[in-house]
């Protein structure tokens, strides 16, 4: 029985303190929150578990084996360097951290411990995504020219950090694991229409030193919620469609091909090179699961078996380098930035 400690019941916490609670393999102990009233809802549904205001408590507590951090942004860092000092180990909401120097240490500080320091990317434990690398792994799209990533909804309004941060990080980890690599540069524009300082949307484009570009469209003020990926490859493209439960992966038999076929008038001869090809649209079985499930299931059987897990140190760290650059650019006007090494 693994025993964890929570941090962090706003949002998203009381989703980890279910996962962890039901789990035949853990017990949550404790439960840490700055707000008093949280801490009563708490009481009021897990009897049995402790409650406090300051992390330090839990993580004095000696029959603590993990610690769980769902908190703002901008106070991962200390949080979780907190714990691996105690001798625990950690799943952190994403980001990791607000700088990649920080990502980096605690990286440093879990491998030296030899504790499980996972990050919770839980895009990566979705089914469909991890279907569409095996996709892209065994060639079925040929190679790949672009994807394009829109994740947009009205709120949750953030303040602490902006869109690219809070939304995009998503999308910057999913491509990194489709393409098995990291973006060399990257560019953006956003605008900070309710916060100043706090872009509420950006557009952001990524560029993989093998000539793949990856578009990002991340915002918390549109009208629509929208989960939606494409990608485009030189045999074949995909969609992917977070909303749909049903059908959320589509492939399309379609390419722009150089083969002679028999159009209705052809008057140029680069659009004779250029003809089409229309083929048939797949839709993959998926079978519906819970991506955080499966995220709690693989940090508890990281900590089980002591291997690295999917979502580690290493590529939380890739994912701050990226989210940086977008920073960088935003701030000089769209300027080219090179994600840092």
């Amino acid at each position: 029985m693994i025993r964890v400690a929570v941090v962090g019941a706003g949002h998203w916490g009381p989703n980890l303190i279910r996962n962890f609670h039901d789990n035949p393999r853990s017990e949550v102990l404790w439960v840490v929150d700055r707000d008093p009233a949280r801490l009563e809802e708490v009481r009021a549904r897990f009897a049995n578990v402790r409650v406090s205001s300051e992390p330090a408590e839990a993580f004095r507590d000696g029959r603590v084996d993990a610690v769980v951090v769902s908190t703002p942004t901008i106070t991962h860092y200390e949080i979780v360097k907190a714990a691996l000092a105690a001798g625990k180990h950690v799943l952190v909401e994403k980001p990791i951290a607000t700088e990649a120097r920080h990502a980096e240490e605690l990286w440093e500080i879990a491998l030296r411990a030899s504790r499980v320091l996972m990050v919770g990317h839980v895009f990566l434990y979705n089914v469909a995504v991890q279907e569409v690398k095996r996709y892209l792994e065994a060639g079925e799209l040929g190679r790949v020219y672009y994807a394009s990533m829109v994740r947009t909804n009205l709120g949750p309004i953030r303040m602490d950090v902006n869109a690219a941060w809070d939304l995009a990080s998503h999308d910057v980890a999913i491509v990194n694991y489709w393409l098995g690599s990291e973006p060399v540069s990257a560019t953006a524009y956003g605008g900070a229409w309710l916060n100043p300082g706090i872009e509420d949307a950006i557009f952001a484009t990524l560029r993989y030193a093998d000539g793949v570009l990856a578009h990002l469209h991340a915002s918390w003020l549109h009208p629509r919620k929208a989960r939606d990926v494409t990608v485009v490859g030189d045999r074949r493209m995909l969609t992917f469609d977070d909303l749909s439960l049903t059908e959320p992966l589509r492939i399309y038999d379609k390419q722009v091909t150089e083969a002679r076929t028999r159009p209705a008038f052809i008057d140029t001869f680069a659009s004779f090179r250029a003809s089409v090809r229309d083929g048939d649209i797949i839709i993959p079985r998926i079978t519906p699961g819970e991506p955080l499930k499966a995220e709690c299931d693989h940090f508890l059987e990281c900590i089980a078996s002591g291997k690295q897990p999917l979502t580690g140190g290493g590529e939380a760290l890739a994912v701050v380098r990226v989210l940086e650059a977008i920073e960088r650019s935003l701030r000089r006007d769209g300027c080219e930035e090179r994600v840092a090494r």
